[in-house]
């Protein structure tokens, strides 16, 4: 009886292991475990700027393994659709290797400079990667307070957000082949501005649906504070978010209440 069990332990997790790990799965892993060869070829790099003797082969090489886990990105998507090999494991999987890609390449050219003649064609500014983190992490912990208190998530894509990441693409590009059609900084301001767009977007969204769900009762915004009138203080022009749980303690006393007559 022990044997058995054990053997058929050991086909269950067989199951699992070829369900999760498909074709498709496989390359995102190998996605995944890109990012950190790149960013030690891009810091390298950067370092030996620093000496005062570039080494190309790390600058090209951390162009190839960039660009083929760019590359790969819809090679993935592609391979599950059209072998059906959708999972839940390659849901988390996949964004985990585009936002990984995308936030090591910003983080990784904003510590180390790439410009040997012009350090500003060779880094992004400080607060480009700040910007980029904290709108992820918004994102991030708006929509674990969606799945909370709704018990679901429901991203639509918006042009905004799609602008963005080819802006953030454009600009690791801009550094990494040291382009200079255009003033770095300009590409960047640009990226930056849809990056910002894109969080306010997607936020208010969020914000729409706790208001559908009932958790948003009243929601204006308005930049103005308080101001005095003649009858003193008023509550015009006010930043007003009032949060209401369906099941107050309120309405359970009126349930109650309507129950007993």
């Amino acid at each position: 009886m022990g044997e058995r069990a054990g053997a058929s332990e050991s086909n269950a997790l067989q199951f699992v292991y070829a369900r999760a790990m498909t074709t498709a799965n496989k390359i995102t892993i190998v996605r995944i475990l890109m990012i950190p060869a790149f960013v030690t070829m891009a810091i390298y790099y950067g370092q030996s700027i620093q000496r005062g003797t570039p080494a190309e082969w790390e600058r090209f090489t951390a162009i190839a393994i960039f660009l083929i886990a760019a590359l790969s990105d819809g090679l993935d998507g592609y391979v599950a659709r059209r072998y059906n090999q959708r999972s839940s494991l390659g849901v988390v999987l996949d964004p985990i290797a585009d936002k990984g890609l995308l936030l090591s390449a910003i983080i990784s050219l904003s510590i180390s400079n790439w410009s040997e003649l012009d350090p500003s064609y060779g880094s992004f500014p400080t607060w480009f990667p700040i910007l980029v983190i904290s709108r992820d992490a918004i994102l991030f912990v708006g929509a674990a307070v969606l799945y909370l208190l709704i018990g679901k998530v429901h991203v639509k894509p918006n042009w905004t957000g799609k602008v963005a990441t080819v802006l953030q693409m454009i600009a690791i590009g801009w550094v990494m082949l040291q382009l200079r059609l255009l003033p770095l900084l300009y590409v960047v301001v640009a990226a930056g501005f849809f990056t910002a767009v894109s969080g306010i977007v997607y936020v208010t969204e969020g914000v729409r649906q706790l208001q559908a769900a009932g958790h948003v009762e009243i929601l204006t915004l308005n930049p103005f504070p308080l101001i005095k009138g003649r009858g003193g203080l008023t509550r015009k022009h006010c930043f007003v978010i009032e949060y209401e749980r369906r099941n107050s303690r309120g309405e359970r006393r009126n349930r109650w209440a309507a129950k007993r007559r």
